[in-house]
C-alpha cells in the first residue's frame, strides 16, 4: 500500500460511518450492508497522495510493530496468503492490507473478505498509531480481544460477519480515560450475554454502534445516550433482547438511526423516545410491542425517513398527523392489529417510496387518497385488509410503481385501463377479490411490458378462459397464477408465447380438453400446477420434455428471478424468489387416462410429482426411481397395477409418498424412507403386504390356503364314511369335532398374540438361542431365551431397572456373576421379524466408546428383546434427581463436566459419523447411563427405527419427553438433528442447575425459560447448583451455561452443530481448576 500522509480526523470517520448506516434503513442481513466505504478522492488528491508516498519511501515501520503483526499472523489457521506478502525482509508498510503514515507508523489494517480463519491476536492492540481496523467478512473465531475495544488509538473497529463468540465482558478495572473509539461494528457474529454497563462510560466519542445479528440477551441499556452523547447510529436488531425500549434513548439528541427489530421487546413506545427529534430511521419490527400511535408524538419526528413498526401488536388508527412527516420515504406497518381508514393526509408525504400496511384491518375506499401526489411511490402493499370499492384510477399516476399488491380485500368491478401507464410495474397481485371480466383485464395488462409476476386468482368467477390470440406482450412474465376462478374453456394457446415463463398455476378451475403439446416450448418452466380441473386424455410426452425439469443446464440462459414482494403460501411459508419454490408437476384431480410415460425418468430436477385422483392405469414405471431429488410423490386414487418398485427406497429425500387406493400388489419396499411412511400411504391396495400396513408378506395368504385344504379333508372324510359304513362315519365325525376344536384353539391363540398377550408366548423351556452380535464375548454367545427368563425371574417387576416409551429394562445377573440389561420392547409397536432383523443389523454398525454396547437380541414369538451392557451407576437422571441426602450421592463438577463431554461425543458419533446418520429423538438425562467410572453412554439411540411408523412419536405425538421437546416439534412433528441439540442443551442445564426440566410443582417455572429469564437480568450465577457453586469451578460452569443456552435457542437455525458443542466442551477441559 502507498503511505497515507493525510490522516482523516476521527470525528469525520464517525460521521461517514453514520451516513453509511443512515442510508441503509431496513434491518436486513445483507452481507453488503455494513461494508466499509471510503470517501471519494479526486484525481488531484490522488496525485498529492502519490507525491507524499514517493517522498516518504525512506520511512518504515518499527520492529515492534512488525512483531505485533507477525503475532497476529501466527494465530491464523488460514491467512488468505498474507504470509506471501508479510515477509520479514520487507517493510511492513508495503504489506498487503497495511497503511502507514509518513513516520512509518501503522495507521490502517484493511483485511476484509480475505478468507481469514483463526483467532484475533491481542497483539494488534500494541499498534499505538492504529486508527482503523477492518477484519470484516472473514471466518475468524474465538473472543474479541478487549485490547482492541479499549485501545487508546483505534477510532474505527469493524469485525462484522465473522464467527466471534463469547461475552463482551467489563474490564477488571473500570476505564477512566476517554477512549477514541467512534465506530464499533460487531454485527453478524455469535456474541452472547448482556451489554457491559461500565464499558460505555469511557466511550464518550462513540458515534455508531452496530451489534445486530448476535445473541445478546437482557434489557437494552438506558445509558447509551448519557455515556455517548454523540451517538448517531444504534443498531441492535436480530438479537434476544427483552423488556421495553428504554426511555433514555430519547436523550440522544443526535441519534439518526435506531434499529431494534427482531428481538423479544414488549410494552409501548416510550413517550421520551419522541424527544429524539433527529431520528431519521426508526425501525422496531417483529417484536411484541403494542399500543397506539399518538398523533402529537408522531409529528415530533419530522425528520423521519423510515418508520418501521411491522410485525408487532400495535392497534388503533394511523394518525392524521402522519402527513406532517414530509421526508418520509418508507411507511411499514404490516402485520399489526390496526384498523380504520387510511387518512387522506398520507398524500402529503410526497417522498414516499414504500407503503406496506398488509395484514391489518384497514377498511374504506382508496379513492380518498390522492395518489397523484406520490410520484416516487415504488411499492404499495395492501394485502389482507378490508378495503372495498373499485380500484382507483389515480393509483396509476404513480408512474414509478414497481410492486402493487391489492390481494385479499373486497375490491370489485373491473381493472381500470390506466394501469398501462405503469411502465416499471413488475409485480402485480390482485387475487382474492371480486373482480370481473378477465378478457379485458388481460388486454389491459399486456401493455405493462415490465410485468414479471401476475397473480390474479380467486376472481372472474365462472368466466370463459380467454383464448384470443391477440393477447400478447407479456414477454417478461415469469410467474402467472390464475387459480381458483372456476374458469371454463381450454388451456389457452397464448400462454405458449410467454417464453420466459417459469411458474404457471391454473389450478382449481373447470378447464377441459387435453394438456397441450406446446407445453415443452416453455424452456424455463419448472413449476406447473393444473390440478383440480377437468382435463382429459393421457399424460403427454411433451411434459417429459420440459427443459428446466430435465436439467438445470439445459437452457443457455436462465434468469433465476426475484419477487419484488414476498409470496405467502401458509402461516410460515414465505417465498422471496422463484428458486425458493420446488420444481413441481401437479396434475391431480383431473380425468387423465393411460399410463405414466416411461420418459418420466428424464425429469431429474423434479421435487414434487402429483398425479393423484385421475384414471391412470398400468404399472409404476421403473424410471421413476431415477428422480433422486424427489421429495413428494402422490400417485393415489388411480388404477395402477403391479408392484411398487423396490428402487424407490433410493429416493433419500422422499418425505411424502402416497400410492393408496390403487390395485398394487406384492411387498412394500423396505429401507430408505419407507420406514417413515404411514399406513395411510398404502391403504386401498388389498394385494399389498408389509409392515407399514400390518400385513405380513410371509403369512398373508397362508391362512386361506390352509382353510381350503381343511375343508377338502372334511368333505373327503364324510364321503369315505358314507361308503364304508356307520362306524367310520362316527369316527369321522369325532375326528371332525377334534379338528374344529383345534382350529378354534389355534385362532384363539392368534387373537391372544394380536392383543399382545406376551406372557402366552413365554415358554421358560424354550431353546431359542439369542442372535448375538459380533460384540458378544464368551458365554454370552450361548445364551438362550430360557436363560433370560431365568435370570430375570420371568421378567419379574423386582428386576425392573428402567422404563421408557419403548419398553421396560430388566437387570439380568448370569451364573458367572456378570450382569446384563435386557430391554423388552413393547411388542405391538415392533416391526415384523425380517425388517426388525435388518434394522438391528444396521444398528450394530453404530459402535463408539460413548454408546451403550448392544450385545444381542432375541425374537421369540411376539417378543423383541435387546441385550445391553449393564451400567453400574445407573442413569444421570438418578444421580441428579433421585439422589439421597448423603454427600456420597452428589456429583462434583469435574464429574459432571466429564459426563457432558462423553455424552456429546456419543451424540456426535450418531449424528455425523455412523451411516446412516441417526436422529436420537429422545435425548434426556435418563438416557445417559454411567458405568462404575462415571463414563457416560448414550442409550436408546436408533430405537425409533425398530418401531412401526404408525406407532412412533413422529406420527402420533410430540417427539421425545416432556421438558426436552424442542419448540418447533409442536408444529412439524418431525425429529431433526437440531432437535437433538435442543434436548442435549436441556441435559446440560440439568447438570448445571441440578433441577428437573419440568418441576414437580406446577407453581415453578420450567427449566429452560427460568434459566433464560435469570440470564436476561444478569443472575446467571444464581442458576448454578448450590452443591457445586463456589467450589472454584464457577467460571467453567458459566462457559458451559453459555453453550447450553445456545443449544436451547428457540430458532433451530441458530443452534450450534454437535461438533461445535463438542469443541466448546473440550475447550473447557483445558481450563480445568480455573
Amino acid at each position: 500500500m502507498v503511505y497515507n500522509d493525510t490522516t482523516v480526523e476521527p470525528v469525520e470517520d464517525g460521521k461517514r460511518a453514520a451516513n453509511v448506516w443512515r442510508n441503509k434503513p431496513k434491518c436486513t442481513l445483507d452481507n453488503r450492508k455494513y461494508s466499509s466505504k471510503l470517501p471519494t478522492i479526486s484525481s488531484l488528491s490522488l496525485g498529492l497522495l502519490l507525491l507524499i508516498s514517493l517522498a516518504s519511501l525512506t520511512s518504515s515501520c518499527t520492529e515492534q510493530e512488525k512483531g505485533s503483526l507477525h503475532q497476529f499472523l501466527a494465530e491464523l489457521s488460514q491467512d488468505g496468503n498474507l504470509s506471501m506478502s508479510w515477509r520479514n525482509d520487507r517493510n511492513c508498510c508495503v504489506w498487503e492490507g497495511i497503511t502507514c503514515n509518513r513516520n512509518g507508523a501503522v495507521t490502517d489494517i484493511s483485511l476484509q473478505s480475505k478468507g481469514l480463519e483463526g483467532h484475533i491476536s491481542p497483539s494488534l492492540g500494541n499498534l499505538t498509531s492504529l486508527l482503523r481496523l477492518n477484519l470484516s467478512h472473514n471466518s475468524l473465531s474465538g473472543y474479541l480481544p478487549w485490547e482492541l475495544v479499549s485501545s487508546s488509538s483505534i477510532s474505527v473497529l469493524d469485525v462484522s460477519f465473522n464467527r466471534l463468540r463469547g461475552e463482551l465482558q467489563d474490564p477488571l478495572s473500570p476505564m477512566t480515560a476517554v477512549r477514541p473509539l467512534q465506530v464499533l461494528n460487531i454485527s453478524s457474529n455469535s456474541f452472547t450475554g448482556q451489554f457491559p454497563s461500565t464499558t460505555w462510560k469511557a466511550m464518550k466519542n462513540l458515534v455508531a454502534l452496530n451489534a445486530s445479528n448476535n445473541r445478546f440477551t437482557g434489557q437494552i441499556s438506558d445509558h447509551f445516550c448519557s455515556s455517548s452523547p454523540s451517538l448517531m447510529v444504534l443498531d441492535l436488531c436480530y438479537n434476544l433482547f427483552s423488556g421495553g425500549i428504554p426511555p433514555g434513548i430519547g436523550a440522544c439528541s443526535r441519534l439518526n438511526v435506531l434499529k431494534v427489530g427482531q428481538n423479544n421487546l414488549s410494552g409501548t413506545l416510550p413517550d421520551e423516545l419522541f424527544n429524539a427529534t433527529s431520528l431519521e430511521h426508526l425501525s422496531v419490527p417483529n417484536n411484541g410491542l403494542n399500543g397506539t400511535l399518538d398523533s402529537a408524538h408522531i409529528m415530533k419526528l419530522s425528520n423521519l425517513v423510515t418508520l418501521d413498526l411491522g410485525g408487532n401488536n400495535f392497534n388503533g388508527r394511523i394518525p392524521e398527523s402522519i402527513g406532517e412527516l414530509k421526508k418520509l420515504e418508507e411507511l411499514l406497518l404490516g402485520h399489526n392489529n390496526m384498523y380504520g381508514e387510511v387518512p387522506s393526509t398520507l398524500s402529503n408525504c410526497t417522498n414516499l417510496k414504500t407503503i406496506d400496511i398488509k395484514s391489518n384491518s384497514f377498511s374504506g375506499e382508496l379513492s380518498k387518497i390522492n395518489f397523484s401526489t406520490l410520484p416516487n411511490l415504488q411499492t404499495l402493499d395492501l394485502l389482507l385488509n378490508n378495503f372495498n370499492g373499485t380500484i382507483p384510477q389515480n393509483i396509476y399516476s404513480c408512474s414509478n410503481l414497481i410492486a402493487l399488491r391489492m390481494s385479499s380485500n373486497k375490491f370489485h368491478g373491473q381493472l381500470p385501463k390506466g394501469i398501462g401507464n405503469l411502465k416499471s410495474l413488475s409485480f402485480l397481485s390482485i387475487s382474492n377479490n371480486s373482480l370481473t371480466n378477465i378478457t379485458d383485464t388481460l388486454q389491459i395488462l399486456k401493455n405493462s411490458r415490465s410485468l414479471s409476476t401476475l397473480l390474479m386468482g380467486v376472481n372472474f368467477n365462472g368466466e370463459l378462459m380467454p383464448e384470443d390470440e391477440t393477447i400478447d406482450g407479456f414477454e417478461n412474465l415469469q410467474f402467472v397464477s390464475i387459480d381458483d376462478c372456476s374458469l371454463i374453456g381450454n388451456i389457452p394457446f397464448w400462454l405458449s408465447k410467454l417464453t420466459n415463463l417459469q411458474m404457471l398455476d391454473l389450478s382449481n378451475n373447470q378447464l377441459t380438453g387435453q394438456i397441450p403439446a406446446w407445453i415443452n416450448r416453455l424452456n424455463f418452466l419448472f413449476y406447473l400446477d393444473i390440478s383440480n380441473n377437468s382435463l382429459t386424455g393421457g399424460i403427454p410426452t411433451a411434459l417429459m420434455e420440459i427443459p428446466r425439469l430435465i436439467s438445470a443446464n439445459s437452457t443457455p440462459y436462465f434468469d433465476p428471478g426475484i419477487l419484488q414482494l414476498p409470496i405467502y403460501t401458509g402461516p410460515s411459508l414465505e417465498y422471496r424468489g422463484f428458486r425458493a419454490f420446488p420444481a413441481t408437476l401437479n396434475l391431480a384431480r383431473n380425468h387423465l387416462m393411460g399410463a405414466i410415460p416411461q420418459e418420466i425418468g428424464q425429469l431429474k430436477m423434479l421435487r414434487t410429482l402429483n398425479i393423484s385422483f385421475n384414471s391412470i392405469s398400468g404399472e409404476i414405471p421403473q424410471p421413476l426411481c431415477n428422480l433422486t431429488d424427489l421429495q413428494v410423490l402422490d400417485l393415489s386414487n388411480n388404477h395402477l397395477i403391479g408392484t411398487i418398485p423396490s428402487a424407490l427406497n433410493n429416493l433419500h429425500f422422499l418425505s411424502k409418498l402416497n400410492v393408496s387406493n390403487n390395485d398394487l400388489e406384492g411387498s412394500i419396499p423396505t429401507g430408505g424412507q419407507f420406514s417413515t411412511f404411514q399406513n395411510s400411504s398404502f391403504v386401498g391396495n388389498s394385494k399389498l403386504c408389509g409392515s407399514n400396513i400390518f400385513r405380513s408378506c410371509d403369512s398373508s395368504r397362508a391362512p386361506s390356503v390352509s382353510r381350503k385344504q381343511h375343508k377338502k379333508k372334511v368333505i373327503l372324510a364324510i364321503t369315505l364314511s358314507v361308503s364304508v359304513g356307520g362306524i367310520i362315519i362316527l369316527l369321522s365325525l369325532s375326528s371332525l369335532l377334534v379338528s374344529l376344536r383345534a382350529t378354534k384353539l389355534m385362532r384363539k391363540g392368534e387373537l391372544a398374540n394380536n392383543r399382545n398377550e406376551e406372557t402366552a408366548s413365554f415358554n421358560p423351556n424354550s431353546d431359542h438361542s439369542l442372535m448375538v452380535m459380533p460384540q458378544g464375548k464368551g458365554d454370552n454367545n450361548k445364551l438362550t431365551f430360557a436363560d433370560i427368563m431365568k435370570t430375570t425371574n420371568n421378567f419379574d417387576k423386582e428386576n425392573i431397572i428402567g422404563c421408557g416409551g419403548y419398553g421396560l429394562v430388566y437387570k439380568a445377573e448370569l451364573p458367572d456373576g456378570s450382569k446384563l440389561a435386557i430391554k423388552k420392547l413393547n411388542s405391538e409397536m415392533c416391526l415384523m421379524e425380517r425388517e426388525f432383523t435388518a434394522e438391528i443389523e444396521a444398528l450394530t454398525m453404530a459402535q463408539h466408546d460413548n454408546l451403550v454396547p448392544l450385545w444381542g437380541y432375541c425374537i421369540h414369538g411376539n417378543s423383541r428383546l435387546l441385550i445391553y451392557s449393564y451400567m453400574e451407576n445407573g442413569s444421570l437422571d438418578d444421580w441428579l434427581h433421585n439422589r439421597d441426602d448423603d454427600a456420597s450421592s452428589f456429583l462434583d463438577w469435574p464429574t459432571r463436566l466429564k459426563i457432558a463431554q462423553g455424552a456429546s461425543l456419543g451424540i456426535s458419533y450418531i449424528h455425523d459419523v455412523c451411516k446412516p446418520h441417526i436422529v436420537h429423538r429422545d435425548i434426556k438425562s435418563s438416557n445417559i447411563l454411567l458405568d462404575k467410572e462415571f463414563k457416560a453412554y448414550i442409550a436408546d439411540f436408533g430405537l425409533s427405527r425398530l418401531i412401526l411408523p404408525s406407532k412412533t412419536h413422529v406420527t402420533t405425538e410430540l417427539v421425545g419427553t416432556l421438558g426436552y421437546i424442542p419448540p418447533e416439534y409442536g408444529q412439524s412433528w418431525i425429529a431433526t438433528l437440531r432437535g437433538d441439540i435442543y434436548s442435549f442443551g436441556v441435559v446440560l442445564l440439568e447438570l448445571l442447575t441440578g433441577r428437573r426440566p419440568v418441576p414437580l410443582l406446577s407453581t415453578s417455572k420450567e427449566l429452560v425459560p427460568w434459566v433464560q429469564e435469570m440470564r436476561s437480568v444478569g443472575k446467571q450465577i444464581e442458576v448454578l447448583d448450590p452443591t457445586v457453586r463456589g467450589m472454584g469451578y464457577d467460571e467453567q460452569m458459566l462457559k458451559v451455561l453459555e453453550t447450553a443456552c445456545k443449544c436451547v435457542n428457540y430458532n433451530p437455525l441458530m443452534r450450534p452443530t454437535i461438533m461445535e458443542v463438542v469443541a466448546s466442551l473440550d475447550s473447557i477441559d483445558a481450563d480445568r481448576n480455573t
